[in-house]
């Protein structure tokens, strides 16, 4: 399937495995798709997603909203203020000073880092809808309605800014009819 993407859409996969790596994931997910394609400047699938009001800034937004409360609520019960624990470490040991622990160098992984279920899907939806195009290669574009089908956090993300499935269709259509993509 690999060889029908287009080099932009390649170098989202790499983007989405290098994003996984820096939050120290075990698997890349679809939000690791949507960052890799929201930051892909001059391709279809980010012009659209630009055209929507969706940046690197408001999908990393969206994400610390997901998982933040969870982590912050859990130390806030115990009377720790994440931030502050944060702040301080900054301020006595310098900036970046927590990711320079042993123990966060120890949660990087080299080389190749999977797929998870629903990022897996989300190509394979890519791949349909190009298909469903009449698209001899899967762009930026198809890599950006692969997301959108329901039941991935990417595509919470998504429809919590309104973009649709069906919405979307018809901007990908309306891009150049079948025209080279990215």
């Amino acid at each position: 399937m690999f060889e029908r993407f287009t080099d932009p859409a390649r170098r989202v996969v790499v983007m989405a495995q290098q994003d996984a790596r820096e939050r120290h994931q075990d698997r890349v997910r679809t939000e690791n798709l949507l960052l890799g394609v929201v930051t892909s400047p001059g391709t279809p699938g980010e012009a659209l997603l630009r055209a929507a009001g969706l940046d690197r800034d408001v999908v990393e937004a969206d994400l610390a909203r997901r998982s933040a409360p969870h982590d912050a609520e859990a130390l806030a019960s115990l009377g720790i203020d994440l931030d502050e624990v944060r702040r301080r470490v900054d301020e006595s040991f310098g900036p970046g000073a927590l990711e320079r622990t042993r123990a966060a160098r120890g949660r990087r992984r080299p080389g190749h880092i999977p797929f998870d279920r629903s990022a897996k899907k989300a190509l394979e939806l890519a791949l349909r809808e190009a298909i469903r195009l009449g698209h001899r290669h899967i762009g930026t574009e198809h890599l950006l309605l692969g997301l959108l089908w329901p039941g991935s956090t990417a595509q919470e993300i998504l429809a919590g800014r309104d973009l649709t499935l069906d919405g979307m269709r018809i901007a990908v259509a309306d891009l150049g009819r079948g025209s080279a993509s990215g």
